[in-house]
């Protein structure tokens, strides 16, 4: 725990030989170590060195204590001071308690007599997890500075420009085009614009052009009289008028008929339209902000889009980039819709493993930030763990490696000659790879067997019997 040397760790138990002992030992680990007989004296210890600057990484506490047990000071723990991580002890092997230590919050459980080797690799783990709180919470600070706007995150230089183009643009009355593909947050933006502008307080409208059938769209935009078409049986306001005085927002404009296209440049222009089947001119004051999936350049070019109406909505252009072209921002916005999930679903999750975040910062997204967004609410809903590991993560995320495994099986490399192909079982054609895993981490580890399951993300019983099963004895050397 070299790393690690200047991190403090707190005992709590009401027997002060057995509290000096384990200090002592953190101590010999390079550790800073002081103790507490209670819970009360606990939190107290806490507060103190958070006063002086000086917080406790670790707290080690016992079940059984006097007046607050170690199960509500864990809640405690878990509710005030969530960059703390807890390992808990007790004097005698409970499952149901060490399950519900572990489902408030607990980084890991422990029985005394404690073995050093079981201390040392929770307190590597408690430390690990704690590590990772800190950054979450660094980012999560972050996301509340100068990275977000009304929810919106970006830490990209696009996207700060796209924040600053936001700020100034607001207040104007000004028409805004937004452009880029799907799932990369249009809508959000359009939402800003609207919320730090004059017109805050009056209604911000939305509507898909290509989520309506084109024969129903007129309607919709400019509203209709009693008889215009069959079935309309009463007159009706459309999306203009439900926006006067406030904001419009169009997605998918390129979907847009060139009969409708026409409609939209005499309302940008005239700020006036007639509903189907009346006469009657009726006057709007409606901000209009834009936004298309498919470049509009392109359309025009090919005759698909009004050259008109497009240098008409072309006042201030937004781009938003695809979220595989800023791969920087990926942890920040992850780390917002875990807290945002987590929260609803009632579960402390501490953050995202290393792992995991590289596979995120990897995958290509072609769905954008939507698809980040159900990636993680999902890993939320499925994890086991008080983190979000690699094994959460959709098969599709994590895939790279297992792809370029079945190529080389599906090339013969690994077995044969070079190029030759065989066919076998699937697990037959794992079994050699799997035990050269499992070698090597051994190795690595100098075959501690509890830390080289961790490493593996499987329990010890899992490993024992995969050993078992591939013939792994120690001393041997992986190839």
């Amino acid at each position: 725990m070299s790393e690690q040397r200047s991190a403090r760790v707190l005992i709590v138990d009401d027997d002060p030989i057995v509290a000096e002992s384990l200090a002592e030992f953190m101590r010999g680990e390079g550790l800073g170590a002081a103790t507490a007989f209670n819970g009360v004296e606990a939190l107290a210890s806490l507060e103190a060195a958070e006063a002086e600057g000086d917080a406790f990484r670790v707290v080690v506490c016992d079940v059984s204590l006097p007046g607050m047990s170690g199960i509500e000071l864990l809640r405690r723990i878990v509710r005030e001071r969530p960059g703390t991580a807890v390992v808990m002890l007790t004097g005698y092997a409970n499952v149901e308690t060490a399950v519900e230590a572990l489902r408030v919050g607990a980084v890991d459980y422990l029985t005394k007599p404690v073995v050093d080797e079981e201390l040392r690799v929770a307190l590597e783990r408690a430390l690990r997890q704690q590590a990772l709180m800190a950054e979450n919470q660094r980012l999560r600070r972050q996301l509340d500075g100068r990275y977000s706007l009304d929810g919106i995150i970006g830490g990209d230089h696009r996207m700060r420009r796209i924040f600053e183009l936001v700020e100034a643009v607001a207040p104007t009355r000004t028409t805004v085009l937004m452009t880029g593909e799907s799932g990369t947050g249009k809508s959000l933006i359009a939402h800003a614009i609207h919320h730090r502008s004059p017109r805050r307080d009056a209604p911000f409208v939305e509507l898909s052009c290509g989520s309506i059938p084109e024969t129903l769209l007129e309607s919709e935009l400019f509203g209709h009289v009693k008889g215009a078409f069959t079935g309309a049986h009463a007159d009706k306001a459309g999306r203009f008028l439900a926006a006067d005085g406030g904001t419009i927002f169009l997605d998918e404009i390129n979907s847009a008929s060139p009969g409708m296209q026409l409609k939209l440049l005499r309302v940008l222009q005239e700020r006036r339209f007639e509903p189907v089947g009346s006469t009657k001119t009726v006057e709007v004051d409606a901000r209009v902000v834009l936004a298309s999936n498919q470049p509009l350049e392109e359309l025009v070019a090919r005759g698909q889009f009004r050259q008109d109406l497009y240098y008409r909505i072309n006042v201030v252009k937004i781009e938003l980039p695809p979220l595989r072209e800023r791969v920087g921002d990926v942890p920040m916005l992850a780390e917002k819709f875990l807290e945002r999930y987590a929260a609803e679903a009632g579960r402390q999750i501490a953050g995202i493993s290393a792992e995991a975040m590289d596979a995120l910062r990897r995958y290509p997204f072609p769905g954008n930030v939507r698809e980040l967004e159900n990636v993680i609410q999902r890993a939320v809903v499925l994890t086991k763990g008080q983190t979000i590991r690699l094994e959460d993560l959709p098969p599709h995320v994590t895939g790279e490696a297992d792809a370029g495994v079945l190529a080389r099986l599906a090339t013969g490399a690994g077995g044969g000659d070079e190029g030759e192909w065989r066919p076998m079982a699937l697990e037959d054609a794992l079994r050699e790879p799997e035990r050269r895993i499992i070698l090597r981490a051994l190795e690595a580890n100098n075959w501690n067997r509890q830390k080289t399951a961790d490493d593996l993300r499987i329990n010890r019983t899992t490993l024992y019997k995969k050993m078992k099963a591939l013939g792994i004895e120690a001393g041997e050397e992986a190839a």
